[in-house]
Protein backbone atom coordinates (compact mmCIF):
# COMPACT_ATOMS: atom_id res chain seq x y z
CA UNK A 1 0.00 0.00 0.00
CA UNK A 2 1.38 3.34 -0.94
CA UNK A 3 2.59 5.58 2.24
CA UNK A 4 2.97 9.20 2.57
CA UNK A 5 4.69 11.33 5.35
CA UNK A 6 1.85 11.15 7.86
CA UNK A 7 2.10 7.47 7.80
CA UNK A 8 5.84 7.58 9.29
CA UNK A 9 6.07 9.30 12.14
CA UNK A 10 9.48 8.51 12.92
CA UNK A 11 10.98 7.93 10.23
CA UNK A 12 9.68 11.27 9.52
CA UNK A 13 10.99 13.08 12.54
CA UNK A 14 14.25 11.02 11.94
CA UNK A 15 14.46 13.25 8.57
CA UNK A 16 13.65 16.54 9.38
CA UNK A 17 16.81 16.00 12.56
CA UNK A 18 18.75 14.80 9.77
CA UNK A 19 17.31 17.78 7.21
CA UNK A 20 18.35 20.25 9.96
CA UNK A 21 21.81 18.96 10.82
CA UNK A 22 23.27 18.82 7.13
CA UNK A 23 23.09 22.37 7.10
CA UNK A 24 21.42 22.54 3.88
CA UNK A 25 23.83 20.92 1.68
CA UNK A 26 26.80 22.49 3.34
CA UNK A 27 28.21 18.59 4.90
CA UNK A 28 27.98 17.11 1.41
CA UNK A 29 29.39 19.74 -0.26
CA UNK A 30 32.64 19.63 1.87
CA UNK A 31 32.09 15.75 1.55
CA UNK A 32 32.13 16.10 -2.43
CA UNK A 33 35.39 18.14 -2.23
CA UNK A 34 37.35 15.89 0.31
CA UNK A 35 36.13 12.99 -2.20
CA UNK A 36 33.76 11.32 0.64
CA UNK A 37 30.98 11.27 -2.27
CA UNK A 38 32.80 8.68 -4.35
CA UNK A 39 33.78 9.29 -7.82
CA UNK A 40 31.38 8.24 -10.73
CA UNK A 41 32.45 5.29 -12.67
CA UNK A 42 31.39 3.44 -15.37
CA UNK A 43 30.58 -0.61 -15.58
CA UNK A 44 30.04 -2.48 -18.22
CA UNK A 45 27.29 -5.71 -18.88
CA UNK A 46 26.54 -7.11 -22.24
CA UNK A 47 23.80 -9.63 -22.98
CA UNK A 48 23.63 -12.21 -25.36
CA UNK A 49 20.14 -12.72 -26.61
CA UNK A 50 18.70 -15.83 -28.14
CA UNK A 51 17.58 -17.11 -31.63
CA UNK A 52 15.36 -15.16 -33.15
CA UNK A 53 15.54 -11.93 -31.61
CA UNK A 54 17.04 -9.74 -33.87
CA UNK A 55 18.26 -6.36 -33.73
CA UNK A 56 19.52 -3.88 -35.85
CA UNK A 57 22.58 -3.29 -34.25
CA UNK A 58 23.40 -3.63 -30.75
CA UNK A 59 21.46 -2.02 -28.17
CA UNK A 60 23.91 -0.01 -25.53
CA UNK A 61 21.22 0.51 -22.26
CA UNK A 62 22.10 2.87 -19.95
CA UNK A 63 21.35 2.74 -16.13
CA UNK A 64 21.63 5.31 -13.32
CA UNK A 65 19.58 5.20 -9.85
CA UNK A 66 19.19 6.62 -6.37
CA UNK A 67 19.88 10.23 -7.10
CA UNK A 68 18.60 11.53 -3.38
CA UNK A 69 18.50 15.13 -4.28
CA UNK A 70 18.55 17.19 -1.43
CA UNK A 71 20.92 17.79 1.66
CA UNK A 72 22.57 14.31 1.81
CA UNK A 73 23.77 14.95 -1.89
CA UNK A 74 26.27 17.44 -3.63
CA UNK A 75 24.52 18.51 -6.78
CA UNK A 76 28.30 18.76 -8.49
CA UNK A 77 27.85 14.37 -8.51
CA UNK A 78 24.84 15.06 -11.07
CA UNK A 79 27.06 17.24 -13.16
CA UNK A 80 29.91 13.96 -13.31
CA UNK A 81 27.45 11.75 -14.03
CA UNK A 82 25.82 13.86 -17.21
CA UNK A 83 29.46 14.39 -18.24
CA UNK A 84 29.80 10.01 -17.91
CA UNK A 85 26.25 9.62 -20.01
CA UNK A 86 27.52 12.32 -22.56
CA UNK A 87 31.00 10.08 -23.02
CA UNK A 88 29.43 6.90 -23.17
CA UNK A 89 26.39 8.01 -25.47
CA UNK A 90 23.69 4.86 -24.65
CA UNK A 91 21.00 4.38 -27.12
CA UNK A 92 18.38 4.20 -24.38
CA UNK A 93 18.81 5.53 -20.52
CA UNK A 94 16.98 4.28 -17.73
CA UNK A 95 16.41 6.31 -13.96
CA UNK A 96 15.73 4.13 -11.65
CA UNK A 97 14.14 5.78 -8.82
CA UNK A 98 14.76 7.85 -5.39
CA UNK A 99 15.33 11.05 -6.92
CA UNK A 100 14.81 12.84 -3.73
CA UNK A 101 15.49 12.84 -0.38
CA UNK A 102 13.15 14.19 2.80
CA UNK A 103 11.24 16.55 0.63
CA UNK A 104 9.46 16.27 -2.79
CA UNK A 105 10.84 20.21 -3.71
CA UNK A 106 14.51 18.83 -3.72
CA UNK A 107 13.59 17.72 -7.12
CA UNK A 108 14.66 20.87 -8.31
CA UNK A 109 18.37 20.07 -7.91
CA UNK A 110 17.69 17.53 -10.13
CA UNK A 111 15.80 19.57 -12.67
CA UNK A 112 19.18 20.55 -14.95
CA UNK A 113 20.30 16.74 -14.83
CA UNK A 114 16.85 15.62 -16.24
CA UNK A 115 16.74 18.37 -18.67
CA UNK A 116 20.03 17.68 -19.79
CA UNK A 117 20.67 14.77 -20.55
CA UNK A 118 18.50 12.06 -22.72
CA UNK A 119 19.24 9.58 -25.45
CA UNK A 120 18.11 9.01 -29.12
CA UNK A 121 15.68 6.45 -28.18
CA UNK A 122 14.42 7.81 -25.03
CA UNK A 123 14.79 8.11 -21.32
CA UNK A 124 12.34 6.23 -19.21
CA UNK A 125 11.89 6.73 -15.07
CA UNK A 126 10.97 4.19 -12.56
CA UNK A 127 9.76 5.20 -9.07
CA UNK A 128 11.28 4.98 -5.63
CA UNK A 129 10.32 4.44 -2.32
CA UNK A 130 11.81 7.73 -1.30
CA UNK A 131 9.46 9.48 -4.22
CA UNK A 132 6.69 7.98 -3.15
CA UNK A 133 6.99 8.80 0.88
CA UNK A 134 7.84 12.20 0.17
CA UNK A 135 5.29 12.97 -2.70
CA UNK A 136 6.11 11.40 -5.86
CA UNK A 137 3.17 13.82 -7.76
CA UNK A 138 6.08 16.57 -7.67
CA UNK A 139 8.88 14.06 -8.25
CA UNK A 140 6.73 12.58 -11.51
CA UNK A 141 5.65 16.08 -12.98
CA UNK A 142 9.65 17.46 -12.99
CA UNK A 143 10.21 14.26 -14.83
CA UNK A 144 7.69 14.11 -17.36
CA UNK A 145 8.35 17.79 -17.68
CA UNK A 146 11.52 16.99 -18.50
CA UNK A 147 10.72 14.54 -21.60
CA UNK A 148 11.39 11.77 -19.54
CA UNK A 149 8.60 8.88 -19.59
CA UNK A 150 7.49 7.42 -16.44
CA UNK A 151 7.07 4.07 -15.93
CA UNK A 152 4.77 2.76 -13.54
CA UNK A 153 3.07 -0.59 -14.04
CA UNK A 154 3.13 -0.03 -17.80
CA UNK A 155 5.31 -0.65 -20.64
CA UNK A 156 6.45 1.34 -24.08
CA UNK A 157 8.12 -0.14 -27.24
CA UNK A 158 10.93 1.58 -28.50
CA UNK A 159 11.00 3.93 -31.73
CA UNK A 160 12.26 2.11 -34.57
CA UNK A 161 14.54 0.86 -35.69
CA UNK A 162 14.01 -0.80 -32.30
CA UNK A 163 10.44 -1.58 -32.37
CA UNK A 164 10.68 -4.85 -30.79
CA UNK A 165 12.14 -4.10 -27.46
CA UNK A 166 9.39 -2.60 -24.86
CA UNK A 167 10.78 -1.35 -21.78
CA UNK A 168 8.42 -2.58 -19.03
CA UNK A 169 8.42 -0.76 -15.54
CA UNK A 170 6.86 -1.79 -12.19
CA UNK A 171 5.61 0.51 -9.38
CA UNK A 172 7.82 0.26 -6.21
CA UNK A 173 7.61 -2.77 -4.71
CA UNK A 174 6.91 -2.03 -1.22
CA UNK A 175 5.61 1.42 -1.03
CA UNK A 176 3.70 1.73 -4.43
CA UNK A 177 0.95 -0.65 -5.92
CA UNK A 178 3.23 -2.99 -8.09
CA UNK A 179 1.67 -5.31 -10.40
CA UNK A 180 3.52 -7.14 -12.28
CA UNK A 181 0.91 -7.99 -15.14
CA UNK A 182 0.16 -4.62 -15.89
CA UNK A 183 3.77 -4.24 -16.49
CA UNK A 184 4.63 -6.23 -19.00
CA UNK A 185 0.67 -5.80 -20.50
CA UNK A 186 1.03 -4.69 -23.95
CA UNK A 187 4.68 -6.11 -23.80
CA UNK A 188 3.61 -9.76 -24.74
CA UNK A 189 4.69 -10.17 -28.69
CA UNK A 190 8.04 -7.45 -28.11
CA UNK A 191 10.65 -9.65 -29.05
CA UNK A 192 13.16 -8.49 -26.39
CA UNK A 193 12.02 -7.46 -22.80
CA UNK A 194 13.22 -4.68 -20.47
CA UNK A 195 12.17 -4.96 -16.68
CA UNK A 196 13.24 -1.75 -14.91
CA UNK A 197 12.10 -1.96 -10.67
CA UNK A 198 13.30 0.62 -8.23
CA UNK A 199 14.25 -2.51 -5.86
CA UNK A 200 15.68 -6.17 -6.78
CA UNK A 201 12.22 -7.23 -5.13
CA UNK A 202 10.66 -6.25 -7.89
CA UNK A 203 11.60 -9.31 -9.45
CA UNK A 204 9.99 -11.62 -7.28
CA UNK A 205 6.69 -10.51 -8.29
CA UNK A 206 6.76 -11.33 -11.73
CA UNK A 207 5.25 -14.95 -12.10
CA UNK A 208 7.96 -17.10 -13.91
CA UNK A 209 5.77 -17.03 -16.66
CA UNK A 210 7.14 -16.66 -20.40
CA UNK A 211 5.12 -13.71 -20.20
CA UNK A 212 6.77 -12.11 -17.73
CA UNK A 213 10.26 -13.31 -18.57
CA UNK A 214 12.96 -10.41 -19.00
CA UNK A 215 15.81 -10.02 -21.62
CA UNK A 216 17.55 -7.66 -19.21
CA UNK A 217 16.20 -6.26 -15.67
CA UNK A 218 17.73 -2.91 -13.95
CA UNK A 219 17.11 -2.19 -10.43
CA UNK A 220 18.68 0.12 -7.68
CA UNK A 221 17.86 0.99 -3.88
CA UNK A 222 20.41 -0.90 -2.52
CA UNK A 223 23.28 1.01 -2.71
CA UNK A 224 25.22 -1.46 -2.15
CA UNK A 225 25.80 -1.21 1.21
CA UNK A 226 26.80 3.06 0.57
CA UNK A 227 29.39 1.99 2.50
CA UNK A 228 31.29 -1.14 1.99
CA UNK A 229 34.25 -3.04 2.51
CA UNK A 230 37.64 -2.83 0.41
CA UNK A 231 36.42 -5.94 -1.01
CA UNK A 232 33.32 -4.89 -1.91
CA UNK A 233 31.20 -5.88 0.96
CA UNK A 234 28.35 -4.18 2.02
CA UNK A 235 28.41 -3.43 5.94
CA UNK A 236 24.15 -2.43 5.74
CA UNK A 237 21.43 -4.37 3.59
CA UNK A 238 18.39 -2.59 2.78
CA UNK A 239 14.85 -4.85 4.14
CA UNK A 240 13.39 -6.75 1.64
CA UNK A 241 14.29 -10.47 0.39
CA UNK A 242 15.40 -9.14 -3.11
CA UNK A 243 17.51 -6.66 -1.73
CA UNK A 244 19.02 -8.89 0.66
CA UNK A 245 20.25 -11.44 -1.67
CA UNK A 246 20.40 -9.29 -4.87
CA UNK A 247 22.95 -6.74 -3.57
CA UNK A 248 24.97 -5.11 -6.15
CA UNK A 249 26.27 -6.66 -9.41
CA UNK A 250 24.68 -9.34 -11.71
CA UNK A 251 22.45 -12.32 -10.67
CA UNK A 252 20.96 -14.44 -13.79
CA UNK A 253 17.47 -15.74 -12.19
CA UNK A 254 16.21 -19.05 -13.95
CA UNK A 255 13.00 -18.62 -15.50
CA UNK A 256 12.92 -14.69 -15.38
CA UNK A 257 16.63 -13.60 -16.76
CA UNK A 258 19.29 -11.33 -15.82
CA UNK A 259 18.96 -8.82 -13.35
CA UNK A 260 21.80 -5.47 -12.89
CA UNK A 261 21.46 -3.93 -9.34
CA UNK A 262 23.17 -0.47 -9.73
CA UNK A 263 25.37 0.77 -6.76
CA UNK A 264 23.49 3.73 -7.36
CA UNK A 265 24.36 7.79 -7.31
CA UNK A 266 23.44 10.12 -4.51
CA UNK A 267 23.87 9.29 -0.29
CA UNK A 268 20.93 8.16 1.56
CA UNK A 269 20.95 9.36 4.92
CA UNK A 270 24.49 10.64 5.27
CA UNK A 271 27.05 12.22 2.79
CA UNK A 272 29.21 9.25 2.72
CA UNK A 273 30.17 6.52 0.40
CA UNK A 274 32.80 4.33 0.76
CA UNK A 275 33.76 1.56 -1.34
CA UNK A 276 30.43 2.09 -3.52
CA UNK A 277 31.29 5.02 -5.85
CA UNK A 278 28.14 6.31 -7.45
CA UNK A 279 27.50 4.37 -11.03
CA UNK A 280 26.53 4.74 -14.50
CA UNK A 281 25.78 1.19 -15.66
CA UNK A 282 26.28 -0.05 -19.28
CA UNK A 283 25.07 -3.07 -20.89
CA UNK A 284 24.88 -3.79 -24.68
CA UNK A 285 22.41 -6.29 -25.95
CA UNK A 286 23.42 -8.32 -28.54
CA UNK A 287 21.57 -10.20 -31.35
CA UNK A 288 23.22 -14.03 -31.72
CA UNK A 289 24.14 -12.15 -35.37
CA UNK A 290 25.14 -9.11 -34.26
Amino acid sequence: MTRNKSDRPIRNATERTLDALLLKGRVARLSYRLGGLGRVRVTRHAVALGPGQALPRPLRIGFASDFHAGPTTHPALYDDLRAAIERERPDVLLLGGDYVSFRADYIDALRGFLHGVGAPLGTYAAIGNHDIWNGRAPVEAALRAAGIEVLVNRSVALPAPFGAVSICGIDDPWTGKPSASAAFAGAEQAAVRVFMTHSPDGVLLLDGQESQRYDAGFAGHTHNGQIATPGGRPLFRPGGPGSREYNYGRYDIPGKGPLFVSCGVGCSGIPLRLNADPELLMCTLTAQDG
